[in-house]
Formats: structure tokens, C-alpha cells, sequence
């Protein structure tokens, strides 16, 4: 690994990726959301922004914190650094080809080839930097020439055809989850080419696009094509192979409702009082069950009908039954609060979700919020200009 340590003065980075520097020349989302994770680990990220406004996301508004930053940018460039750099310009140009070269890792998500222009491109700049981990995130791969926006992702990867109800149209899901999950595979390459990096001193080139990422996040839906020949279509909350496996309508309110196997049907039709549906041969199984589906939901929503969504919770949550209500996102928050899994922190102030994983030994750390446009230029362009 790099030496590279106390990256400017008043750093002292700590977790497993502590002294690895990493050049994030990323916008937007998925970009950005990997290097935030590398450096909740403890990287140091040197966010490279162009003028005048710097990353796209800055400007996404409604809604905004209450000092007036947009809560887009907020979410995804926590513990970075940001110097801007105007990459037409040479003198800035200088500047960050000096970056690329004193960097552990590089991410970037221009339009495939985008960087060649300005020498950044990674057959240039691994030439002088050869233990140079490169990671580039595009839309659909270096040749395909489309933009790379998590909307048009969704749409012709197939996830809009089957989100949505049966007899209504295609729906986006309610947030970028492509970017979201091509994000974390970039991560994950990152990590395994620094692995291999420490190994043997070599760098490399890794690649993931929005399509691919989508392909492969749709795993049973894929799978149906590739495996059964089936195209999958839009069942709404429905699940294809499962039922109960969906919001019910209770005597108030909607209950998620799951019985992914025999043991907790068993359990849900005792609970709900209709111990003979465990007798009836149209149910004696998951096949049975989902062949039978029709049947078996106005049975279901008889008994379910007596109680409330949250009556029910209470008795079903605790005998095993998975279900739940169907919450806001502030609700959300809330439930993981009383769980116990602190789901916010507040680095320098501002609130944003923590790091999803814990660790025993080396947890991720949040010392720095989310940096203003240009914030540490000074300190930037001063330890570049020691090396």
C-alpha cells in the first residue's frame, strides 16, 4: 500500500482503508455514494469538482437543510475534501494529473473516453501511477455511447416492467436503486483490486454500468428469463412464486403479510383464527397455495378484517409471523431507532444515515461533513505541492 498516511495536516484518518487516498472525480450517485463508503473506512477522499457550481447534485433542489444545501448532495459526500478544478484549464489540469499520481484509488464516472482528452484516462495515467486502482462507472459500458441516468436504467434493463401494478403502467422505483447498487459493486471491486494491489503492487482498470448492475440486481426475474424461459410481468405488491407474500387490507389499515413457508402458514391461519385452511388440500403447500392464491385471499381477508393493521402486528410479529405496517420514510427511521440501531449521525452537524455495516474491530468513523465547494483547496494544492 501507498505510504501516503497523514494526507494534510490535520488528518489523522483512522479504519482499514486508513492512508488510502482516493481521487473522486465522481458525480451525481453512484459514484459518489462508493467513495463515501471508502471513506467512512477511513480514506481519505479528495473530491474533484468543476466550476462553477461543482457536483451536479448541488444544485438538485427541493429540498434543502436548513442552512439552504440541497439534502441530495448532503446524502452521499460526507468525510470527503473539495477543491475545484477546471480541467480545460493547465494550470488545474496540472493539478489533477499531480492527484491521479499520489492516489491509491481513482473513481470516475464521465462519459466513456471523457478523460483522455485531458490525459487522465487510465492507460495515461497508470503509466506513471502502475499500483493505480481505476475505477470507471458509466451507463451502459465504455462502448454504448448513452447517457448514464438511473431512470433510463431502469427502463430498458427491465426493472420499470415488472414495478408497478398489473393492470397500470411500468413504474421507476421510488429511488435510484440502480445508482445505488452500482455503486456498492464498485466499492466492492475497489476493495478487491487494493487487495490484489497489496498482493502484488499492481494496479488495475475495473468497470460496472447501471445496465449491468441492473441485470444482475434483478436476480429471480433474470433467472426466469435465462433459466425458465419466462418473461416476468407487473403483479403490483404481489410476489410471482409467494402468498401470501403482500400488503392485506385489515379492519384498519394495510398489513404486509408473509408466509414464505409451511411453518409460518401454519402459524398465521392459527393466530387469525381459521385453523382449517392447514386441512384444506388447495393450501396444503407453497405450490398449492399460489396456484390457489385467488381462493385463498378472500378466506384470509375475512378473519383479517376483526382487527387493525397494528392489532394484528402485535399479535402475529411476536409468534413469528413476518408482517409489518406499511410505513413512511420518517417511520422508517424511527423503527430503526427503537430497534437500536442508531440510524443517523451527525457529522460536524449534519444528519445523514449511517454506514449500513458495523464492524467489530475497525467500525467506520464520520468526521466530516459533507465539504462546501472548494472548501480545502488550500490544504489540497499545499500537500500536493510537497511530493
Amino acid at each position: 500500500m501507498h505510504q501516503n498516511r497523514v494526507v494534510i495536516a490535520d488528518d489523522r484518518p483512522t479504519g482499514p482503508l486508513a492512508g488510502v487516498v482516493v481521487a473522486d472525480f465522481a458525480r451525481i450517485l453512484a459514484g459518489p455514494y462508493a467513495t463515501m463508503l471508502l471513506a467512512d473506512l477511513g480514506a481519505t477522499v479528495i473530491k474533484v469538482e468543476g466550476p462553477p457550481t461543482g457536483d451536479d447534485t448541488r444544485t438538485w433542489t427541493p429540498p434543502v437543510s436548513a442552512d439552504g444545501t440541497a439534502t441530495y448532495y448532503l446524502s452521499t459526500n460526507r468525510n470527503k475534501r473539495s477543491i475545484v478544478l477546471d480541467l480545460r484549464d493547465a494550470d488545474d489540469l496540472a493539478v489533477a494529473r499531480r492527484l491521479a499520481d499520489r492516489a491509491d484509488v481513482l473513481v470516475e464516472n464521465f462519459k466513456p473516453g471523457g478523460l483522455a482528452q485531458f490525459g487522465l484516462d487510465h492507460p495515461t495515467v497508470s503509466a506513471t501511477n502502475p499500483g493505480l486502482v481505476y475505477c470507471s462507472i458509466s451507463g451502459f459500458g465504455p462502448d454504448s455511447g448513452l447517457p448514464g441516468y438511473d431512470l433510463l436504467a431502469q427502463a430498458v434493463s427491465g426493472l420499470m416492467s415488472v414495478t408497478g401494478e398489473a393492470d397500470g403502467p411500468p413504474l421507476r422505483a421510488g429511488v435510484a436503486v440502480l445508482d445505488v447498487i452500482t455503486g456498492l459493486h464498485a466499492t466492492v471491486a475497489v476493495l478487491a483490486a487494493l487487495h490484489h494491489r497489496d498482493a502484488t503492487g499492481e494496479g488495475q482498470h475495473v468497470q460496472t454500468n447501471l445496465l449491468s448492475a441492473g441485470l444482475s440486481a434483478l436476480v429471480n426475474q433474470t433467472s426466469a428469463v435465462l433459466a425458465g424461459g419466462v418473461v416476468p410481468r407487473r403483479l403490483g405488491n404481489a410476489h410471482l412464486s409467494l402468498f401470501p407474500y403482500e400488503p392485506l387490507p385489515t379492519g384498519d389499515g394495510e398489513l404486509i403479510v408473509i408466509a414464505a413457508n409451511d411453518g409460518q402458514f401454519r402459524k398465521l391461519a392459527e393466530a387469525i383464527g381459521a385453523p382449517e385452511l392447514l386441512d384444506d388440500p388447495r393450501f396444503g403447500s407453497m405450490a398449492d397455495r399460489n396456484a390457489h392464491r385467488d381462493e385463498l385471499r378472500p378466506l384470509l381477508l375475512e378473519r383479517l378484517a376483526t382487527r387493525s393493521a397494528q392489532e394484528w402486528f402485535d399479535v402475529l410479529a411476536p409468534i413469528g409471523v413476518p408482517c409489518g405496517p406499511i410505513q413512511g420514510v420518517d417511520e422508517g427511521l424511527a423503527l430503526a431507532e427503537r430497534l437500536g440501531l442508531d440510524p443517523v449521525v451527525r457529522p460536524g452537524g449534519v444528519p445523514s444515515v449511517r454506514n449500513p455495516v458495523s464492524y467489530s474491530a475497525t467500525p467506520p468513523a464520520y468526521h466530516r461533513p459533507p465539504p462546501g465547494l472548494g472548501a480545502d483547496e488550500a490544504e489540497i494544492r499545499a500537500w500536493l505541492a510537497e511530493g
